[in-house]
């Protein structure tokens, strides 16, 4: 009974290391402060406003500000790290009728947009 005892406590523990909050575990996996360049580099302010990022003002999305705080992508979907750089990497692949343009996001530079976002409490 107890042979399996360390290594099964050592995979709950790595486990429940990513259950804190939502979205830490692979929203680490990024680069934030690339992420932050990169929400200018696309655009991403000519539609939204974006806390960091002086030249995003936009205001035909919604506000980025507490974005990490959100439950919900586009109102739609469970607000998880995979999810959202699908979303920010071809946004009509979830949703064909969303206004949000499809910018030619790797998905590289998703996983960093996706780790700023997570920095936006």
């Amino acid at each position: 009974m107890f042979r399996f005892g360390l290594p099964l406590l050592l995979l709950v523990a790595f486990s429940l290391a990513g259950c804190g909050e939502r979205g830490t575990l692979d929203a680490a996996r990024g680069d934030a402060e690339r992420g932050r360049l990169l929400v200018a580099r696309y655009h991403c302010g000519h539609c939204h406003a974006v806390p960091g990022v002086p030249a995003a003002r936009g205001l035909a999305g919604p506000d980025l500000a507490s974005y990490a705080r959100r439950s919900y992508i586009a109102g739609r979907w469970p607000n998880e790290p995979a999810r959202l750089a699908s979303w920010i990497a071809e946004p009509q692949a979830l949703a064909p009728d969303t206004p949000m343009p499809n910018l030619g996001v790797s998905a590289t530079d998703a996983r960093d947009i996706v780790a700023y976002l997570a920095t936006l409490r």
